[in-house]
This record gives structure tokens, sequence and C-alpha cells, in this order.
């Protein structure tokens, strides 16, 4: 089967995106770092890296590898080089020397995730001179296993974004006024999973953006935060019990979750979500 190289910015370059990571997923429900949501999520907020070809390899069913490049507001910049499990296509070293140089072409500082048991990714990291930083972490919650769904406290509302579809996104105070138009974009964006908690007189204490994957029955939760003021009242697992509940409903088999601190990995343990992987952040740094 040929594989051709194919360049692609913007809507274009989401939508491969989203179909190679669905292809990854579907080759092996436990490998890889990333679900198609999360390109998706990604694309909510405006970055530089929009307009910037992203490179992808494609056989005649689609996607088999690709480079993913996403900015970030301290100009450094993410990489994700992304290769089907078993697929016939360029081999893993080619698709890692190819993203190196892709986002080298655009910032000088960049950061690339790698799975802690990932050996042959580790050794590329090591001798491109990637230097090991901080850890993330993954888990997985099946959804039949999930909590049964809690009210928030008193004094607060759970709502949903089709209740609030002409008011500012709570995003947007992160992400510009853009926000929900680019959630709107995604496919796999779904207003009744964009849930909000809010005090009695309408003060948004917290947000929180479930998604399904119908392709994968994969639910992604992300981002979860509950402003400082309003923390440690059960909000968070107000928002995480009725999101998943939603998902299932939708028909997810499985919800994933990633986070980077001990508190987080409390809250989400709490709710019924078990780490599977640590994967490790290696950077260049800028010259």
């Amino acid at each position: 089967m040929t594989v051709r190289e194919v360049t692609a910015t913007g809507l274009e370059a989401l939508m491969l995106a989203t179909e190679l990571l669905q292809q990854a997923r579907r080759a092996d429900p436990l490998a890889g770092l990333w679900e198609a949501a999360e390109a998706q999520w990604l694309w909510a907020i405006p970055r530089r890296s929009d307009d910037v070809e992203k490179l992808f390899w494609i056989d005649d069913e689609g996607p088999v590898a690709g480079v993913l490049l996403a900015s970030w507001r301290d100009d450094v910049w993410q990489c994700d080089p992304v290769v089907v499990p078993h697929a016939a296509g360029p081999d893993r070293g080619d698709v890692w020397r190819r993203a190196l140089e892709l986002v080298a072409d655009h910032s000088g500082a960049f950061k690339v995730l790698v799975m802690d048991d990932d050996q042959v990714f580790q050794e590329f990291a090591r001798q491109s001179g990637l230097t090991a930083g901080e850890q993330d972490a993954t888990a997985w919650m099946n959804a039949a296993d999930r909590p049964a769904a809690t009210e928030p406290a008193e004094g607060f509302v759970l709502i949903d974004r089709s209740q609030r579809r002409d008011a500012p996104h709570p995003l947007s105070r992160r992400g510009g006024d853009g926000v929900a138009e680019r959630l709107r974009q995604c496919p796999l964006y779904d207003p009744a999973l964009d849930l909000a908690v809010e005090t009695t007189d309408g003060e948004v204490a917290g947000h929180s953006l479930y998604w399904f994957d119908p392709t994968t029955r994969v639910g992604l939760v992300e981002p979860v935060r509950v402003e400082d003021e309003f923390q440690r009242r059960g909000l968070a697992r107000a928002m995480l019990s009725a999101g998943i509940d939603r998902l299932a409903a939708r028909g997810a088999e499985r919800v994933k979750i990633s986070y980077e601190t001990d508190a987080a990995a409390a809250l989400y343990e709490g709710v019924g979500f078990r780490q599977t992987s640590t994967a490790t952040w290696y950077r260049a740094p800028s010259e």
C-alpha cells in the first residue's frame, strides 16, 4: 500500500490529527499518549502554530503517522511525533527526526512528551540532546465502575453550555473571546458535556469539559478547574461525577484523564481513576 506525505494547516490539520489519533487508539487500546479529543481541546485556544504546516503520512485508508505541533504562551512549542501501532509506513526513527526538524524551524525551545516505558523514543530524546524534566501521569476508569453522580454543595448549581449558549465561555478569561466559536468547530465537542458550577448569583466557580469519541468509545476529561476562592468544597468531585455519568450515557466504555500534581492525583483517584502510566517531558532549551 502506497504511503504519501502531506502537509496541512488549520482545521484541515486538526481533522487529519483527529483521524490519526483515532487510528492509533483503535490499533492499540492501551498504547500511546494522546486521544483525538486532546488535539481538539488544543484547538480551543488560538495559537501561533495554527497556521504552521503539520506533516502527515497517509495511505489509502488514512493517516498512519504524523507530526503535531502546538505553541504555548511562553513561546515553548509542543511537538508530538505519532505513529499508528503496526501500521505500514515510516519507521519511528524517521518520524522522530522529521518532527525535530519541523519544530526547530519555528522555535528554538520546544518539548516532547515521551512515555516512561517507551525505550525507543527515550533513547531518541537522549541522542537528540534533549533534557528530561517534569512528569505527567495518566489514569483510566472503566465507565461501568464510575461513581454515582453527586450534587454540588449548597449554594451552587451545575449547568452545561447548552443552558448558557450566549454567555461568555468560562475559558475566555484565559483563551480570549473566540473560545466558544473554536470549540464549535471541533466535531467531538458537545455543549451538554461542557459543565460549570455557578453560585446562586451566577458567578462561575468551576469549569470542566468532557469529550466523547464515538470512534474509539473513549471519554476524555480535559480540563478541570475550580477557581481558588471556591476550592475545598467538593465542586470538582461534583463536576467529575456528573461529567463521567454523561460520558457513559453517550456510550463511553473507558474514561481517561492526565495530570501533573499530587493534589490532582488524590482528587481523580478519589472518584475511581487508576493511574496506568507516566511520561516525561523532554526539552530543548532556546539558544
